[in-house]
């Protein structure tokens, strides 16, 4: 595994039982990801897609293969470990944002840190930090319900960050937005690439989505084409 290389996915092969009946969704395939780079994931639904990404981010487990990240098995960590991996290393970004709408925009980018052993003052001046980036500093105090969908969106980018992850997997970060509010969280995600040397992997539908990445690789029947 090169210095570069964040993450190196090989032999990768997920089988899910249903009904008595074996199921194959990904099937013996391989994938580097570059590090500071923006990828994009492309296929079909049901190709995929996400079994692939919710690999990569430990939340679920392959049936063979292995992926590494910054050079360590994680297909291999315990429960515990696996948990503690993804509060160090991985922020998640989805398409329904999954913000608590009881709690303000600094509360839901805290929130992460909760799981540290943070004290209050650093766990807000991280918070504050990371809505900073995403250009949120002048709506700290809103609700979810103060915000547009595009603000809520980099609420969740910057719930994502705020634990300097190495890697932020994103799963349709622009499907319920706008093309004006969806181009902007884009050049939001090259930013964080670019400039603050992130990995980052989106999974869109969205042709106009992927051509903003550095490269697209495409999932079709469980098997990489590109």
């Amino acid at each position: 595994m090169s210095e570069s290389t964040m993450v190196r996915v090989r032999g990768l092969s997920k089988i899910y039982e249903r009904g008595g009946e074996q199921l194959k969704v990904l099937s013996g395939l391989d994938l580097d990801l570059a590090e500071g780079t923006f990828e994009a994931l492309m296929g079909p639904s049901g190709s995929g897609k996400s079994t692939l990404l919710n690999i990569i981010a430990g939340l679920d487990r392959p049936s063979s293969g292995t992926v590494e990240v910054k050079g360590e098995d994680i297909s291999r960590l315990s429960e515990s470990a696996l948990a503690t991996w993804r509060s160090r290393t991985l922020g998640f970004i989805f398409q329904s944002y999954n913000l608590m709408p009881v709690l303000t925009a600094l509360e839901n980018v805290e929130l992460p840190l909760l799981l540290t052993k943070l004290g209050g003052a650093e766990r807000k001046k991280r918070a504050e930090i990371a809505l900073r980036i995403v250009g949120l500093e002048q709506r700290m105090d809103h609700y979810p319900r103060q915000l547009s969908g595009g603000q809520e969106q980099r609420v969740a980018i910057a719930r994502a960050i705020v634990n300097d992850p190495a890697i932020i997997v994103a799963d349709e970060p622009t499907g319920d937005l706008d093309r004006q509010s969806a181009d902007d969280i884009l050049t939001l995600l090259e930013k964080l690439a670019k400039d603050m040397n992130k990995t980052i992997l989106m999974v869109t539908h969205d042709p106009v989505a992927a051509d903003r990445a550095t490269k697209v690789h495409r999932l079709d029947k469980g098997a990489l084409s590109s």
